[in-house]
């Protein structure tokens, strides 16, 4: 199986801070709301890099869901993603994200990497003990400057050094 390359959209590819020159300003509406989003092309092609050299599936783990196909995915250059349903669910009392939870249902035993902006001790203590799950990296993105090289180059290195781009896993 496939290694897993899960991807969050605000803070990771739509900065909180000032974006630099190389994003592009976005009103983006779902439902009956209106969001700016600061995008920048080149996360697409280096997603989609990442994706092939570590032969690992590209998926949206956002509270988007969906509209993440319709509205990011065709202006950072990506295909239609599979998406990690967020299903709503009563709050943590162990303080992990609500979104933590979906994540372990939805990666089953696939290693997979979770590229997020809200990710603590609690969510990989939470991931390590859920039955099931096993093998991941979390990589905290801060949301005020999003997706580096430096969180996509520690994504590849984990994959590569953990062979699951050679038929493991």
């Amino acid at each position: 199986m496939k290694p897993l390359l899960l991807v969050d959209v605000d803070g990771v590819l739509n900065p909180f801070g000032r974006p630099n020159a190389h994003f592009r300003r976005y009103t983006c509406t779902v439902g009956a709301d209106s969001y700016t989003v600061h995008l920048n092309s080149r996360h697409g092609a280096r997603l989609m890099e990442l994706a092939l050299k570590t032969q690992s599936e590209l998926v949206w783990a956002t509270t988007w869901e969906h509209s993440a196909n319709e509205w990011i995915a065709p202006r950072v250059g990506l295909p239609r993603l599979p998406v990690v349903p967020m299903t709503p669910r009563q709050p943590s009392e162990r303080g992990e994200s609500f979104k933590t939870p979906c994540v372990a249902d939805y990666v089953g035993r696939r290693p997979f990497v979770w590229f997020d902006d809200h990710l603590w001790v609690a969510d990989e203590e939470y991931l390590r003990a859920h039955q099931g799950v096993e093998d991941f990296l979390l990589v905290p993105v801060d949301p005020r400057h999003g997706l580096t090289m430096r969180h996509l180059a520690m994504a590849e290195r984990w994959l590569t050094l953990s062979g699951f781009n050679q038929g493991r896993g």
